[in-house]
């Protein structure tokens, strides 16, 4: 049986839109990272949403981090999940570690402008 398929269109069963996130190759799963973007940023884009990248600034809009501001760190495509500055956790033998995010939790304020590729895709 196949795992994955770009021709699926959907289904209301909770259990096959699991099977297909968790099954989802990884450039296919980059579109789930999308996150909510600004009001300024959606009137100068045009735009609702765009992916989360390393470097761009997010505001953390739900859970216990809720309106905390800070940088992406890191961005894992495997767990759907974003590491900010600033959302950290302290370990039991002191040490912090990063809280993962789901992207859907967060609103992009800034975006990062190392990648121009980015930006042509936007203006598009």
């Amino acid at each position: 049986m196949k795992e994955f398929s770009n021709k699926w269109k959907s289904s209301k069963k909770p259990r096959k839109q699991r099977k297909y996130m968790f099954n989802a190759p990884l450039h296919a799963k980059y579109r789930f990272m999308a996150a909510r973007i600004s009001k300024e940023l959606a009137k100068k884009y045009g735009i609702k949403r765009i992916e989360v990248r390393k470097g761009d600034k997010i505001k953390i809009m739900r859970g216990q981090f809720a309106k905390t501001t800070g940088k992406v760190n890191r961005v894992s495509l495997s767990a759907t999940r974003i590491y900010v500055d600033g959302a950290e956790r302290t370990k039991i033998d002191g040490s912090k570690a990063f809280y993962p995010l789901h992207p859907s939790n967060v609103m992009i304020t800034e975006l990062a402008s190392e990648d121009k590729r980015r930006f042509k895709r936007i203006k598009k």
